[in-house]
């Protein structure tokens, strides 16, 4: 039977009034990296638009582990602003998750005044700095930073946590074979490659039990030649069915640090993303920018080809991410066996979207997939077609 997207669902130990699911968008509303009523104002619109679940992005699970300083990390001292949050989305009867991780790589060490971690050492084409190789002792205290983060998502009032296992923050950089060159036991096989993925799925599910639901955004496919492939992917993904610890997979691709647009399909906003930056650097990513920010064409759904392959070998509730702007396309997820969809974009454009969906067929977003909506993570996540 195929499901209903707009009909009550379980997630975990969650129960969700319907299968749409915000996904995690960094929203720029975190000057202090705490909560600001901006923030709360942000997700109260996604809940009263008719989401299911909306996603706090990012939370992360120590200091040196965000991508810059502005970030909420996750540390008592946040609780009670997040709490406000939660206490938003609920009066507008939405459920909330935390986005949980490590960017390891891709953090900002500039800003974060503290070295980015990345499996091996070697130069970030972000900051032009070299990440330092993770010690024994620094994958142990980041997995131990994940469970004690889930802990302070319960106690803020969340209904979810989702564990950040893609684009190549830290555990998917150790997935990955053209990152990871370590030869202890978190390096060289895929067993060995995944074994950290599955330690801290193991660490956070220990913690919470179920209490809370818990999912994982997960790379199917980094899109770096020599990286964390479909091949190895659908491996690791059945190994993390297995273990079960996880309640869902939300299928995602792409490498922040090498291939970001892999993910982001449509326009490729190049001038507006090289204005946000100082006059040296605009000149530099005006001149060399298309090498890093690849243009892939838009079409919805672009990523169902590539998670119907994990749909056919992997027995866990799946999440369908990528070009997911009509309701068309919520259907189609439907009839082809995934039990959540997540969108961003069609959500930054137009929040009530998920309400409009489920009383018109007929339901598209206007969305252009121009993407200028993505250099706007600096000064606040908006569609500048709606909110210049």
């Amino acid at each position: 039977m195929i499901r209903d997207a707009f009909q009550p669902a379980a997630l975990g130990p969650l129960r969700l009034r319907n299968r749409i699911i915000k996904a995690a968008t960094f929203e720029g509303r975190t000057p202090d990296a705490f909560v600001t009523d901006e923030l709360i104002a942000f997700h109260r619109a996604v809940a009263e638009g008719g989401a299911g679940l909306t996603t706090v992005a990012y939370c992360a699970v120590a200091p040196e582990g965000r991508t810059d300083r502005h970030q909420i990390w996750m540390r008592p001292e946040a609780v009670l602003g997040l709490r406000r949050l939660t206490d938003a989305v609920h009066e507008a009867g939405g459920a909330v998750s935390a986005q949980l991780g490590h960017a390891g790589p891709v953090a900002n060490a500039a800003s974060n005044r503290a070295h980015a971690l990345a499996p091996s050492r070697q130069l970030s084409p972000l900051s032009l700095r070299v990440t330092r190789a993770a010690t024994p002792g620094d994958i142990r205290r980041i997995i131990t930073a994940h469970a004690r983060a889930a802990r302070l998502a319960v106690e803020s009032g969340f209904d979810a946590v989702e564990l950040h296992f893609g684009h190549n923050y830290f555990v998917s950089a150790f997935l990955s074979p053209a990152l990871n060159k370590r030869t202890d036991e978190y390096g060289g096989t895929l067993a060995h490659r995944a074994r950290l993925a599955r330690q801290i799925a193991d660490a956070v599910r220990a913690e919470v039990h179920d209490e809370i639901a818990v999912l994982a955004k997960f790379n199917m496919d980094d899109g770096v030649r020599g990286g964390f492939g479909l091949d190895e992917s659908r491996t690791v993904a059945g190994w993390l069915a297995e273990d079960g610890n996880l309640d869902a997979l939300e299928l995602t691709v792409g490498s922040s640090l090498r291939n970001p647009m892999y993910l982001f399909r449509g326009d490729v906003p190049l001038r507006e993303f090289a204005d946000q930056f100082p006059p040296l650097q605009r000149w530099g990513i005006r001149l060399g920018g298309r090498k890093f920010l690849r243009t892939y064409p838009f079409h919805e759904a672009y990523l169902l080809e590539q998670a119907l392959k994990f749909r056919a070998e992997i027995d866990m509730p799946l999440i369908l991410l990528g070009g997911i702007a009509s309701r068309a396309s919520v259907d189609t997820a439907m009839a082809n066996g995934f039990d959540f969809v997540a969108m961003a974009r069609a959500l930054l454009y137009d929040p009530q979207l998920v309400n409009r969906m489920r009383e018109e067929s007929e339901a598209v977003s206007p969305c252009t997939h121009c993407n200028r909506c993505m250099p706007t993570i600096y000064r606040g996540t908006h569609c500048v077609l709606t909110s210049p």
